[in-house]
């Protein structure tokens, strides 16, 4: 068994995924659980990590001002916002990437993100390409269930093997719900959301490989 921290997530689905295996697992966030638990701490994810864990998994950190399909706002601001709105929150997203990607005393590490921009690569303290991408339909063994999705994934790996694909299905009849998601508050929650299949996946590869890690010390 575990201890596994999971940073930026509200929904449990990746905590969930970890308990479900019999680890020790724990979500963290600045926003309270979606749904009441008592496997949630509520607080800086770079405060929490300082504890005792042998993997951290961020799956959701901001990316907004770090992804390639937000670069635009770089050089001609949304409305009601500056140049050196868009700038700092860059550097703010680049710091946090840093940090967790960087923690020196968890021994498996992965942070997920979309696909980044030169600006954010520039500004991520030893920067590494993604270990892997996937698509949620990897994952997915029903055509019509919550996996069958397109969503490109990256992942960030330390002392972790990329994730082995566990779904039956060839990306045909996939989904693009998530990048349809209709304007409003709610948007940034719908496009962050995680899936089930890809969770499941980390929590029986990546605990079981921390797991072991853990009684070889």
């Amino acid at each position: 068994m575990a201890k596994v921290l999971i940073g930026c997530e509200t929904s449990g689905v990746v905590r969930e995924a970890f308990l479900a295996f019999g680890h020790d697992a724990w979500s963290c966030d600045l926003l309270p659980s979606d749904t009441p638990t008592n496997r949630h701490i509520q607080g800086d994810i770079l405060d929490v990590m300082q504890g005792d864990w042998d993997l951290m998994a961020v799956m959701h950190p901001p990316c907004t001002r770090l992804c390639n399909s937000g670069v635009r706002w770089l050089s001609k601001p949304p409305t009601g916002r500056s140049l050196q709105d868009m700038w700092l929150e860059l550097d703010d997203g680049a710091a946090l990437f840093s940090a967790v990607w960087n923690v020196p005393h968890i021994p498996c590490v992965a942070v997920e993100n979309p696909v980044m921009h030169k600006h954010a690569k520039a500004r991520i303290q030893n920067y590494q390409r993604p270990a892997q991408t996937v698509q949620p339909w990897q994952f997915a063994t029903d055509p019509n269930g919550p996996d069958n999705e397109r969503k490109r994934t990256c992942f960030w790996l330390r002392n972790l093997p990329p994730l082995a694909a566990t779904g039956s299905l060839d990306g045909s009849t996939s989904r693009d719900s998530v990048h349809k998601a209709s304007p409003g508050a709610e948007r940034w929650k719908l496009r962050s959301k995680f899936f089930p299949g890809i969770a499941a996946a980390m929590a029986g590869q990546w605990g079981s490989h921390a797991s072991q890690m853990e009684r070889a010390a």
